[in-house]
């Protein structure tokens, strides 16, 4: 993994075009990983990943190094922006006239958890884990679902999920800063 960037971030916050380039080709490739594998639409999350680049521009100010990476901010703006998207009301009624094709899709990828973290290269950092931190970060951070539609389809109470996706995380954290 990368080491953070520190002065390139600065200059990104100091409005530089340039900065703002190379942080596009450091990080456009896996944020869109992370945004395809919530729409399963590829033109849909081109657009979203349009206006996450820009979100990324107006905001880069608010980011703060002592609060997390600059790479997990990137991808909380990235996941946050495709689950708005597949709450919105155009994406709703685009669904409900879905071809026979895009059924297949999602019966292919079901089993692509490990491609869409492999995509993100975080998929060493995963596989340590335990199967159910697996299954909740597939449904909360690749599948777009809220917690409490994680905690309905693992049929576990809502505050159990929060707890164990707060051990998970930390538990990631602790893996990926050792």
């Amino acid at each position: 993994m990368q080491t953070q960037p520190d002065g390139l971030i600065a200059e990104l916050q100091a409005k530089n075009p340039k900065a703002f380039e190379r942080i596009y080709d450091r990080y456009s490739e896996s944020t869109f990983g992370v945004i395809n594998s919530v729409l399963k639409d590829k033109h849909l999350a081109e657009e979203v990943l349009q206006d996450v680049f820009v979100k990324i521009w107006n905001n880069a100010e608010s980011y703060n190094s002592s609060k997390g990476r600059f790479f997990t901010w990137v991808l909380n703006i990235a996941r946050n922006a495709a689950i708005d998207k597949t709450r919105s009301k155009a994406y709703k009624n685009k669904q409900k006239n879905l071809k026979a094709e895009y059924f297949v899709d999602i019966i292919e990828e079901k089993n692509s958890f490990s491609n869409k973290i492999d995509a993100i290269g975080i998929q060493k950092y995963i596989n340590v884990l335990k199967p159910y931190c697996k299954k909740i970060i597939n449904l909360l951070y690749f599948q777009g679902f809220t917690q409490a539609e994680a905690s309905e389809e693992l049929e576990m109470p809502l505050g159990t999920l929060k707890t164990r996706n707060r051990n998970c995380m930390n538990k990631l954290r602790e893996i990926l800063t050792n």
